[in-house]
C-alpha cells in the first residue's frame, strides 16, 4: 500500500494537484506514457503504477477508467547474466575445501540450486545409469539430470565416507535422519536405512561460502 500511495502522489504532481474526483482516463494514459517516455521507468514499475491507479479509481474514487489504450509501453531491459570463464570457475573450485568443492561442482555440472544439493540423499544417486534424481526441487517437482562423468570418482569417495559415518552412527544407536512427508511414522526403520542418509551430512559441512549462496 505504501508504493500505491506513492504512485497516487506522483499522479497528483503530474496533474498539478488536479481534484481527484475530476481525474479521467486520459489523465491516466498521459501519466503512464510520461513514465515510459520521459522518466524511462522499467516495465515492472509502469505496471505497478497502473495497478496503483486502478486501485485508486476502483476502491477510493469509486470510478472506472475503463479499458486503457494508447499508452506508450516501457521497454523491458534485456538481462545479461554474468558468466564466468572456465578458468575462473576452476580457480573457485581450487580454493574450496572438501566437501564444499564437490557441492560447487554439482551446482555447476548438474545445474542444481544450493538447497537442492544440500537435500540430496544417498538414494538420489544412480551411478550405474549415470543420473541424479532431484526430489522436491523448485516448484516441488522431481527431475533427473545426468551426472558428469568427471565427478563420479569423487562422488563414490563421498559415498564411502557416508557409509563409514552411517556404520558409526548405528553402533552409537542414533535415532536416524529426518524423513520427509511423514515417512518416519509410516516406515519405522527407514530413518536408519543407508539409502535415506544425507549425501552431505551437516556435520561434515563448514560455513557455506557466499559464492555458493549466490547460486540459489
Amino acid at each position: 500500500m505504501k508504493s500505491y500511495r506513492g504512485w497516487a502522489r506522483h499522479l497528483q504532481t503530474f496533474t498539478k494537484s488536479k481534484d481527484y474526483q475530476t481525474l479521467t482516463q486520459q489523465d491516466v494514459v498521459a501519466f503512464l506514457s510520461y513514465l515510459a517516455v520521459e522518466k524511462n521507468v522499467s516495465a515492472s514499475s509502469q505496471n505497478q503504477a497502473f495497478n496503483a491507479l486502478l486501485f485508486l479509481f476502483k476502491h477510493v474514487l469509486q470510478k472506472d477508467f475503463g479499458n486503457i489504450q494508447g499508452v506508450a509501453r516501457a521497454k523491458r531491459k534485456p538481462y545479461i547474466p554474468v558468466v564466468l570463464s572456465r578458468e575462473e570457475i576452476e580457480l573457485i573450485f581450487d580454493r574450496l575445501d572438501e566437501p564444499i568443492d564437490l557441492i560447487a561442482k554439482l551446482l555447476f555440472g548438474c545445474g542444481l540450486r544450493l538447497f537442492e544439493c544440500l537435500n540430496l540423499r544417498v538414494q538420489c544417486f544412480n551411478f550405474d545409469a549415470g543420473v541424479l534424481t532431484v526430489h522436491n526441487g523448485k516448484g516441488q517437482k522431481d527431475r533427473t539430470v545426468p551426472l558428469p562423468q568427471s565427478l563420479i570418482p569423487a562422488l563414490k569417495q563421498q559415498l564411502q565416507k557416508i557409509a563409514a559415518l552411517h556404520d558409526a552412527d548405528l553402533k552409537a544407536h542414533y535415532a536416524g535422519v529426518f524423513l520427509p512427508d511423514q515417512l518416519g511414522s509410516k516406515y519405522k526403520n527407514a530413518a536408519k536405512e543407508f539409502i535415506w542418509q544425507w549425501f552431505f551430512p551437516q556435520s561434515s559441512l563448514t560455513l557455506i561460502p557466499d559464492t555458493l549462496e549466490h547460486k540459489r
